[in-house]
């Protein structure tokens, strides 16, 4: 038992299940799972970046059937999906602008699936912005580091987002 004024300290390391995993035959140190876990994610990049090429194909033809059909919910719905889902993997796999650009275009559409009106420049523009945050020169830029691009998005949100009143009352 410690004196009173004591000041010495104990250490104490928990054994977590994971070492105790690694410690079993057969088992990985934790700087090798890492390591290992970094390389698959690696791996991944290749396919994410066709992936992503792909929702962008998509969310192109769903957005030309809507500048065609505004209200034609149903590809009001999967336009929002295909963004959303290029939101939520976007920042996983590194692409945070890509995911900036997919939440701003995830606000536009809430705001058309709410009653405001649909407008072509306001998507073809998040497709521009969704073909420059791919590239690798961009991929890994936050939206403070591209302001000019990350405040246009945001302004047209604010613009776009307007929903007009109901039979002219506020």
């Amino acid at each position: 038992m410690a004196k009173q004024g004591d000041t010495e300290a104990n250490i104490f390391y928990a054994d977590t299940r994971f070492e105790r995993m690694a410690r079993r035959p057969g088992g990985v140190s934790r700087e090798e799972a890492i390591e290992r876990a970094q390389s698959a994610v690696q791996e991944l990049k290749t396919d994410f970046i066709a992936w992503i090429d792909e929702q962008l194909g998509e969310l192109s033809i769903t957005l030309d059937d809507l500048a065609h059909n505004p209200g034609n919910k149903a590809a009001l719905e999967r336009a929002h999906q295909k963004s959303a889902y290029l939101r939520d993997v976007g920042g996983t796999m590194g692409y945070t602008l890509v995911t900036f650009v997919a939440s701003t275009l995830c606000d536009i559409l809430d705001a058309y699936i709410a009653g405001a009106p649909f407008d072509k420049n306001v998507t073809d523009c998040h497709m521009d912005a969704f073909l420059l945050a791919r590239t690798d020169e961009y991929r890994h830029m936050r939206p403070q580091e591209v302001p000019e691009l990350a405040k246009g998005l945001l302004r047209v949100v604010e613009v776009s987002s307007i929903v007009p009143p109901v039979d002219g009352k506020e």
